[in-house]
């Protein structure tokens, strides 16, 4: 579990990442506003992602991002999923058995689709604005 202040979020993902290096498949939870994708995108950037190309995917779903130490990086969001059919689709199972970090937002909406590897990672706003990071 990780807690931290908004100007605390580059030593937060540090954190993070060093607690789940091997993991690949990330699935982010959290009420609208927690920050998934802000801490999505300080992930990627200390992951070696140029910050310029890491943006939010929830119009493409999906966005590539290429990292000098991890190869592809793949970014989901889920939102606007209505069932998940609309997944199978596009080949989500491609991204998943490709051997490289994906990381998840909404994964709600595909549930029935996660693989039994899935990392959940839950984001919490505290009560002073803090947000609270755990895995299970």
């Amino acid at each position: 579990m990780i807690t931290f202040q908004k100007e605390e979020i580059a030593n937060a993902a540090k954190e993070f990442i060093a607690q789940n290096r091997d993991k690949l498949l990330l699935a982010f939870h959290g009420s609208m506003g927690a920050g998934k994708t802000t801490f999505i995108t300080q992930l990627c950037r200390e992951l070696g992602v140029d910050q310029d190309v890491i943006n939010s995917p929830t119009f493409s779903i999906v966005n590539e991002y290429l990292s000098n130490n991890y190869g592809m990086i793949y970014h989901f969001d889920f939102y606007r999923i209505n069932n998940p059919q609309e997944a199978l689709d596009f080949g989500v199972y491609d991204y998943f058995d490709s051997g490289n970090i994906c990381f998840m937002e909404w994964p709600e909406q595909i549930e029935t689709l996660l693989p039994d590897d899935v990392i959940h990672v839950n984001i919490i706003v505290n009560d002073d604005d803090s947000r609270t990071v755990s895995c299970s």
